[in-house]
């Protein structure tokens, strides 16, 4: 697909007539489609027996959408296992927290580190892999779908026991590291160490944050040895993997996403976990962001939605004009490639009320026409989009030890990393400030501002990176519960934030868990932070600077007076260190003055997203009206629509749900 930009369907011929993949695939082809992901879901039918393969059904519906002009995208079916390989050994299912072992009937009912289920999946996809390497309408792979939960079976226990040796190298180490001499917990045989599972109450930290390395490296090292067998055979198709956006907090994804050659992730903005949830414009694009952010580059996504999801239940359909309104979102924050899920309607399984393109008889509606006026836009302008790059001076650090870590011990009923993590976001993201998503060790030497919200788990390294970014110049931002444990989850030996206390010029003399009471923060009005009080009902660090200047102080309690948000000259740098955790009123009252402070505020409007592309030294400008009503903004000069053709110049006027791209 170099060069060009891929719109296209999830579609599972295994589930229709013969009769009728002519008819779908010219449907396809009349919607300006070019690509077609197959058979992620369909082992039983490939291999309805232990090493009986069937490929003739799947070289005919490749063969029909090849001859309509739609390019494929094969996905290694090892999520959804045969009942033969399930029947035939009972320790393959993985086991939740709470010792209860999966059943058959659903999805990812595997334990990834079961070297039998490995042995199966290796069988299938080398077999798939032969048979499709020189096909001409075969391009790329999909590894398994949408990589899952945590196994706690005996199998991974065991496989935990030698991860641990790996790691540590002798009991010692590992007793050491864990301070495992607490509550005599003192291993001394690997065959001793358990699993953390719910009904043990909690687990040592380092035992439980060891086993999420543990979990993740797992479904890592699964990927990879599909991956390996894929690209032995297939040298010329790219291989990925459809991810879960930011939400999903199970596995490391910048270690998943070491091996693709790019990311593709599944892009629901509407779905029942998050229909209530607030702005769905900001969390989708946040999972743009952390998409991008993964490989720095862009990204696919493989699952585009394509109608009301639902399970036992249907949540609220896409308004007319959503479908095409996510999609280009999509492509604002980096999207190389949209494909929509799913292309019809199931009439049977567990997602038959997960609506596709097309309704459950098959027929055409408006959702069909919606994506059809996208695929056919695209295939006019898709070339000037694809491979251009989104820029941003903002970055916001997202820490999977930090994450995992806070997992454990969340410190305080309502502290969620994700929550206040996407406050951050979503300030930004509602003044139209582009923002990148990295590691804490990542160079960050092109960004002016880097945003790390509970970086918990600082190791050396990433405190190092921090503190180069800050005499370059950069302007840091850490929050309270920063700095407090090491790469074991143990408890620093030092004053908080500990690695990073030095950098912040600040000590956290003490701190305290707001349940069920909250605290006012005032601003120093001699500081340039002139703000009303915020109030937080979370946590509060007190602060002690030592060379920081004081930005604003409790008002309340036996330490009103004491600082809670301070500002620490560095080199030609600056930190701020924010010790107070609340709602979403604090983040965006910090970067209202932050922003202004290095003249990177953006025009906010209500609702009408504006973010931008840059194809070498040409701006591609996307307006996306994420309501329901017309919107208008005020253009800074003359610039063409890349939709149309036509010259804009004045006042941009966007109907509802309406979406324009400008070239100046």
């Amino acid at each position: 697909m170099s060069g060009k930009f891929a719109v296209g369907v999830d579609y599972y011929p295994e589930q229709w007539p013969e009769e009728r993949w002519a008819t779908d695939a010219a449907l396809m082809r009349d919607a300006g489609f070019n690509v077609v992901r197959l058979a992620e879901f369909a082992w039983v039918k490939l291999e309805p027996a232990l090493g009986e393969f069937d490929f003739d059904w799947l070289d005919r519906a490749i063969e029909t959408l090849s001859a309509h002009g739609l390019e494929v995208i094969l996905g290694t079916p090892t999520a959804t296992m045969p009942a033969w390989v399930m029947a035939g050994d009972s320790s393959i299912y993985r086991m939740s927290s709470d010792g209860r072992a999966a059943t058959f009937g659903h999805r990812r009912g595997y334990c990834p580190h079961h070297a039998g289920y490995r042995r199966h999946a290796e069988r299938i996809v080398r077999a798939m892999a032969s048979q499709y390497a020189n096909h001409p309408a075969v391009i790329g792979w999909q590894i398994d779908n949408e990589f899952g939960d945590r196994s706690y079976s005996a199998v991974a226990q065991t496989a935990f026991q030698a991860w641990l040796e790996r790691k540590y190298g002798s009991l010692e180490a590992m007793n050491e590291a864990w301070g495992a001499v607490f509550w005599s917990q003192t291993y001394t045989a690997w065959s001793e160490i358990p699993v953390p599972l719910d009904t043990g109450g909690p687990h040592n930290p380092g035992l439980a944050l060891d086993f999420a390395r543990f979990s993740s490296d797992g479904y890592v090292s699964f990927q990879r040895e599909q991956l390996e067998i894929v690209r032995a055979a297939c040298p010329n198709h790219f291989v990925t993997h459809n991810l879960m956006g930011f939400g999903y907090d199970q596995i490391d994804y910048f270690d998943l996403a070491s091996d693709l050659d790019f990311v593709t992730w599944d892009n629901y903005p509407r779905m029942w976990w998050n229909v209530y949830a607030g702005d769905d414009a900001a969390r989708a694009a946040l999972g743009h962001a952390t998409m991008r952010g993964l490989k720095r580059q862009n990204f696919w996504v493989m699952e585009q939605q394509a109608g009301a999801g639902g399970w036992q239940m249907v949540v609220p359909h896409p308004r007319p004009g959503e479908l095409r309104l996510w999609a280009y979102q999509a492509i604002a924050h980096g999207a190389d490639g949209i494909v929509f899920f799913r292309f019809r309607t199931a009439r049977h399984g567990t997602e038959q009320y997960w609506h596709g393109l097309l309704e459950h008889d098959g027929t055409v509606g408006r959702r069909y026409l919606e994506a059809k006026q996208f695929g056919l836009e695209l295939q006019r302008i898709g070339a000037q989009i694809a491979g251009s790059v989104a820029k941003s001076s903002v970055v916001l650090l997202h820490d999977y030890d930090s994450r995992f870590a806070l997992q454990i011990q969340p410190n305080n009923p309502e502290l969620q990393y994700a929550t206040q993590f996407a406050h951050w976001y979503s300030a930004l993201h509602r003044r139209n400030v582009g923002a990148d998503i990295s590691s804490s060790t990542d160079d960050l030497s092109a960004y002016s501002l880097v945003i790390a919200p509970l970086l918990h788990v600082v190791t050396p390294e990433a405190a190092a990176n921090l503190e180069h970014f800050v005499q370059g110049g950069g302007t840091l931002v850490l929050t309270a519960r920063s700095g407090v444990k090491d790469g074991s989850n143990a408890v620093v030996n030092e004053a908080l934030p500990g690695l990073l206390r030095d950098l912040a010029g600040v000590r956290v003399t003490e701190y305290d868990s707001l349940i069920g009471s909250s605290n006012g923060l005032r601003f120093d009005p001699n500081t340039v932070l002139d703000a009303a009080d915020v109030t937080v009902n979370i946590w509060c660090d007190l602060l002690e600077p030592s060379g920081a200047d004081v930005l604003a102080r409790y008002t309340g309690g036996f330490y009103a007076g004491a600082a809670a948000i301070t500002r620490n000259q560095v080199g030609r740098g600056s930190v701020i260190y924010v010790g107070a955790i609340g709602d979403a009123a604090l983040p965006e009252t910090l970067l209202e003055w932050l922003l202004a402070a290095q003249t990177a505020a953006k025009l906010e409007t209500n609702q009408l997203e504006i973010t931008e592309r840059w194809q070498g030294e040409t701006r591609l400008r996307f307006y996306l009206n994420h309501s329901a009503d017309p919107q208008s903004v005020a253009l800074g000069g003359q610039a063409t629509s890349l939709l149309t053709g036509d010259a804009v110049s004045g006042i941009l006027k966007l109907e509802g749900y309406g979406v324009e791209i400008l070239t100046d």
